[in-house]
């Protein structure tokens, strides 16, 4: 009896420890996926101007269009002259802006 008691104890410590480690690795897993695997996300700063739908951002750089994921954080400012912060992902050329500037207050901040 006090051998199958044993067993339990050390077969519930295996089975937590593997679901322990399992749950880890999904964690570690996502973040890295997030920051470098391929389509994954970097966080930008793009100059350029906002479509008249809102749906757009056409860059100052290299005039690239790239679709706004977010078009509710551009309400207001389309067809303006803005810099953005964005977390960009380049296999699906689009972007989720994070915030936005117009290109006049940026200016105006450097002098």
């Amino acid at each position: 009896m006090k051998n199958l008691a044993s067993i339990l104890v050390i077969l519930a410590v295996v089975i937590a420890l593997t679901a322990f480690t399992q749950y880890g690795n999904q964690g570690g897993m996502s973040q890295q996926s997030s920051t470098t695997g391929k389509g994954a996300t970097k966080t930008v700063t793009l100059s350029g101007k906002i479509s008249d739908d809102g749906k757009t951002l056409v860059s100052d750089k290299d005039n690239k269009s790239w679709t706004i994921s977010n078009p509710d954080a551009v309400k207001g400012h389309e067809g303006h002259e803005v810099k953005v912060k964005v977390h960009e992902d380049a296999d699906k050329n689009e972007i989720h802006v994070v915030s936005l500037k117009m290109k006049s207050e940026s200016k105006e901040m450097k002098k």
